[in-house]
């Protein structure tokens, strides 16, 4: 069990670490007809993983990164403003593993397992800093995704290592693939550790953040941004490359008649040789999950602009420079990412569905 942190953020004061290890756990061995990985992994790295999920935020101030490096905090001088949060969650949970014999589980590791352990467990802390989150992407789609990429060589360490570092960031910040009820739990309360930033750089006479300033809520518009530029495009990856547990869903020609039952269990599909595999697609609760939620903030934006328009005088301009823009600043300060990252790309098809053609549709 993980000691509870002295932080009295919204969000990261609560126990956030089992839920990132949870989704780790589900992602990676699940009882799926479809995406199971688990099995490609030798069991000291999948425990890592595991490990790293429960950690990545242990300790967590309740801060961003950029606020800890433009404060000048303790953290970001020991770290040179570098990967500031991700470091310390580092530090601090290999701190904790050694201060007590009864936490230090890892004591019946060899020392050649022991340091490879504890490589795993940094590297993949360190890959959900969100500055590196464009290059691991990147790095990841021509590895899988490309035209002429050479897929993933699961006897390689390098191409497990950039798949489970891929599998830690999902899980980061997998909230948008959660139901409706649970996705809007979380917006709150990432919403309000940001006012509370917000509100301690107001009191420092520091600009406030995207997003982060209370009195000028721009709740839909950060999570149309936090989906579309970052969460949508990483599942999408994931799923691209077979990785996104899910059910095989078949489609025959009784079905086009009308029936209902389009779901068949694996030993019913084996027995029909003659199945169109143009029919076979896969169904994923997480990929469903994520474009209900995208949709409800696009319809709230939507709302809002349209009673904007009504409310707007003919002859007054109605441009709303009080909406953040989406810049790079903006996308670090959606959650825990730091200065001068890349841009990324937009998600959207541009008729409020994220793009997950491939989520659906993979055939043989």
């Amino acid at each position: 069990q993980i000691p509870a942190d002295s932080t009295d953020s919204p969000l990261h004061k609560t126990s956030i670490g089992p839920l990132p290890q949870s989704y780790v756990k589900h992602i990676t061995v699940c009882e799926e007809t479809y995406g199971i990985i688990g099995a490609n992994y030798p069991a000291l790295e999948l425990m890592a993983l595991y490990t790293a999920a429960a950690m990545h935020d242990f300790d967590h101030p309740g801060r961003t990164n950029a606020f800890l490096v433009a404060t000048y905090a303790s953290q970001a001088i020991l770290y040179n403003d570098r990967s500031v949060l991700e470091n310390h969650h580092a530090a601090a949970a290999w701190s904790l593993f050694l201060s007590k014999p009864e936490y230090n589980w890892l004591r019946h590791l060899d020392r050649a397992e022991f340091k490879r352990f504890r490589f795993l467990v940094i590297e993949f802390i360190l890959a959900t800093d969100l500055k590196r989150h464009f290059e691991i992407l990147a790095e990841f789609n021509a590895k899988v995704n490309d035209d002429d990429s050479t897929g993933i060589d699961w006897f390689s360490e390098t191409d497990r290592l950039l798949v489970m570092e891929m599998t830690i960031k999902i899980a980061d910040i997998n909230g948008p693939l959660k139901i409706f009820e649970i996705h809007q739990q979380w917006t709150h309360r990432i919403a309000e550790e940001f006012y509370e930033q917000g509100d301690e750089e107001q009191r420092l006479g520091l600009p406030i953040s995207p997003f982060m300033d209370r009195k000028n809520p721009q709740l839909a518009k950060l999570q149309e941004s936090f989906i579309n530029h970052l969460v949508g495009p990483l599942c999408n990856a994931y799923a691209e490359a077979g990785l996104l547990p899910g059910v095989w869903e078949y489609q025959d020609s009784s079905d086009c008649e009308g029936s209902e039952d389009g779901i068949r269990n694996e030993g019913e599909i084996s027995t029909k040789s003659d199945l169109d595999k143009n029919s076979r697609k896969v169904s994923c609760l997480q990929t469903t999950h994520l474009q209900e939620n995208y949709e409800f903030w696009i319809n709230i934006l939507k709302e809002k602009k349209n009673s904007h328009s009504l409310q707007s005088s003919p002859n007054i301009s109605s441009d709303d420079s009080s909406t953040p823009v989406l810049t790079q600043q903006t996308l670090e300060e959606i959650i825990e990412a730091e200065e001068n990252q890349s841009q990324g790309s937009s998600y959207s098809n541009g008729d409020n569905n994220l793009v997950f053609e491939n989520i659906t549709h993979i055939n043989d």
